[in-house]
């Protein structure tokens, strides 16, 4: 059986009685995946709903859906953050694809003392069209923000606060991360921060930890930067996965 295709259509947007595909979403479903009147398709929200609909008029610029009346809502669960220093060698589109497969609800790309690559406007822009089409592949109907890219300093400055916060880390005061998740109890928010290849200079150590970053150790053998967080995130959704 064909698998279903999906399209992405902002809560802002929905009605009762139609909904309708503009611009991007309309140009690839008309143009790239050539779907046509009759056709039955997935339209969601971004913010956790879906509906299977069925087209009833299609040109490059204006998809008209009919919604079957039945819109679900998809369980947001742990509400998992991911902080992360932008990698070399665009590692980071990597990551932002792998982490949305895991159900982050959001990524802060983040500019270190040793980070190499940067995150311009137009970059967090395309890491954001990697994340809706990760949505649209996975069955995700949570969409995350990629957020601006900021320093450290001034990320600190201004962050939100989660439940259980842990940073990957190759420091003497990391504790291993089973431990480190055993006594996390029940909670409804996590964050993980991971640093660049170079890793994070020891003033950016004792930064994070002194605003509440656990840091936790990976073991004895030293990950990639794009290793290290997608184990981390699969181990963090495992072990908190009854929240």
């Amino acid at each position: 059986m064909n698998s279903i295709n999906r399209y992405y259509l902002p809560a802002e947007q929905w009605s009762s009685c139609e909904l309708v595909l503009k611009g991007d979403e309309a140009h690839h479903c008309v143009r790239v995946l050539r779907q046509k009147v009759g056709d039955w398709i997935v339209v969601f929200d971004g913010e956790g709903s879906s509906v299977k609909c069925q087209i009833v008029s299609a040109d490059k610029s204006r998809v008209v859906l009919e919604p079957d009346g039945k819109v679900e809502m998809q369980a947001r669960g742990l509400e998992l953050h991911l902080c992360q220093a932008i990698p070399k060698a665009g590692n980071m589109e990597l990551i932002v694809q792998k982490a949305v497969e895991l159900g982050v609800a959001s990524i802060q790309p983040l500019s270190t003392e040793n980070t190499v690559a940067k995150a311009d406007a137009k970059k967090v822009q395309k890491l954001q069209r990697i994340a809706l089409e990760a949505c649209k592949q996975c069955g995700q109907n949570w969409l995350p923000e990629v957020s601006d890219a900021v320093s450290v300093k001034a990320w600190l400055e201004q962050r939100e606060r989660h439940e259980l916060e842990i940073v990957a880390a190759l420091d003497p005061r990391s504790e291993d991360m089973a431990t480190a998740l055993s006594g996390s109890g029940t909670i409804s928010s996590a964050s993980l921060l991971v640093g660049p290849e170079g890793d994070f200079s020891q003033n950016e150590y004792d930064a994070v930890i002194t605003s509440g970053f656990k840091p936790v150790s990976l073991g004895n053998i030293v990950l990639r930067v794009e290793t290290a967080t997608l184990y981390c995130l699969s181990v963090m959704r495992y072990a908190l996965r009854s929240n």
